[in-house]
């Protein structure tokens, strides 16, 4: 979850649980080409993994077929980023070079980040039912849970691949009809709950 990154100030770095690197692994044919928020302890074993300090994952390219972001939660004041900044360059990876990007984030359907980058770029969504999601802590499992509920978003032309593998995880939305919308809060409510 820290991506390597010092976010609290405990130098924790929280890691994806082994089902949900499992069912991304799925989703993706059995490979992931890039994970841009790895850290020493990860299980995600990506074939190209940026990790701090020597490779920003936000800098970097993310010019490859399949990458899976499990990315910093909170504020990186050191680097100005949030996690709008994550999810800008999912969907940046997705329209530019037709990237298929899974990403485990925090549900924040109210935030501007999640109308721009989520509601009308990516192709579904999965909330996924653990209420409290416990990552790995130091790439042990008993790491603490989540303080919010989680989700992972998916940007690309396979949904029912994405669907198939995680409808045991949650509750998988396709969200297509909401592709290139310029969308506020009412105008999305409306959209989400027409059909």
């Amino acid at each position: 979850m820290s991506a390597g990154r010092s976010i609290n100030t405990f130098s924790q770095n929280w890691g994806t649980p082994h089902k949900y690197v499992q069912a991304v692994k799925k989703v993706f044919g059995g490979v992931i080409h890039l994970d841009p928020c790895s850290n020493e302890y990860s299980i995600v074993n990506a074939k190209t993994e940026y990790m701090l300090p020597k490779h920003d994952g936000l800098k970097e390219s993310w010019h490859f077929p399949k990458i899976y972001v499990n990315p910093p939660y909170g504020i990186d004041k050191k680097r100005g980023t949030t996690i709008k900044n994550w999810l800008a360059k999912c969907a940046h990876a997705y329209e530019e070079y037709g990237s298929e990007v899974l990403a485990l984030v925090p549900i924040a359907a109210n935030t501007t980040h999640w109308k721009k980058y989520v509601f009308t770029k990516a192709r579904g969504i999965c909330f996924l039912y653990d209420t409290r999601l416990r990552f790995l802590d130091n790439g042990k499992d008993g790491g603490k849970g989540a303080p919010m509920a989680c989700a992972m978003i998916y940007w690309g032309d396979h949904y029912k691949k994405f669907y198939d593998v995680f409808i045991e995880h949650g509750a998988v939305v396709d969200i297509s009809h909401l592709m290139g919308e310029n969308i506020g809060a009412d105008h999305m409510t409306l959209k989400l709950f027409q059909k």
